[in-house]
């Protein structure tokens, strides 16, 4: 089933062609890797998605519906989530609090259900003693919070904006074995930017490469990395 369908896409910033005329889908139960150099629109796309600005034209449609023009908070409780490229926790809530947040304002959840969701969640993620104050978390389980945070709005579609950043090897491996059981067991359509090669072709099923704001390539990793435009406006001849 496609949960997300994007048609010709285009933003611009005061002249600044960010996203441009980028058509693509995105199916239930599919890891779908968004990569490309600095600048090519990546963050621009998922910013398009969840709703925190709008295009300048184009077509977006979740489940066949029309979210082109609708609100952020709109979307959150149609089921699409994201996260974000840099995190910021609530320095003033618990790990615990922190996820609750996306259970609360995303779905209108009261506070014991949204605890109950929440608690299940960190299980879930691995994440332990939840009434820590977020200074104390490692980065893992800083990424694992965020994850948590954005499930917690029980999406359809999942957007994460390079959430391996800043880990080590095992902790990368852990990771992406964490995202393939979420998106297996919940039939996510899930949509990762990353810029770590051995990431997107250990993690996904299809990719889409960016380019100054424009598609330049689509399919399995191991057939885009042999693209000769791919390779030279980003792999560097190395794929």
């Amino acid at each position: 089933m496609t949960k997300l369908k994007i048609e010709r896409l285009t933003r611009c910033f005061q002249g600044l062609v960010a996203l441009n005329d980028v058509s693509f889908s995105m199916e239930e139960g599919e890891i779908l890797g968004i990569i490309g150099p600095n600048g090519a629109g990546k963050t621009t796309f998922i910013n398009l998605v969840s709703g925190i600005i709008m295009p300048s034209s184009g077509r977006i449609e979740y489940k066949g519906r029309d979210i082109t023009y609708a609100p952020a908070h709109e979307r959150a409780r149609l089921g699409i989530a994201r996260t974000y490229q840099l995190i910021h926790p609530l320095e003033n809530l618990s790990l615990i609090e922190n996820v609750m947040v996306g259970s609360i304002f995303a779905r209108g959840n009261g506070l014991k259900a949204a605890r109950r969701k929440a608690r299940d969640l960190c299980a879930a993620l691995g994440l332990e003693n939840l009434g820590r104050d977020t200074s104390k978390l490692t980065i893992l389980e800083i990424k694992k919070m965020e994850i948590a945070r954005a499930l917690a709005n029980e999406p359809e579609v999942l957007l994460l904006d390079e959430v391996m950043a800043g880990l080590n090897s095992d902790e990368t491996r852990l990771l992406i074995g964490m995202v393939q059981s979420v998106a297996k067991e919940r039939c996510l359509a899930v949509g990762v930017v990353e810029h770590v090669m051995g990431v997107i072709r250990e993690l996904t099923h299809r990719v889409i490469v960016l380019e100054a704001g424009e598609l330049i390539a689509q399919g399995p990793y191991e057939e885009v990395s042999k693209n000769p435009r791919v390779i030279e406006a980003y792999l560097g001849g190395a794929a």
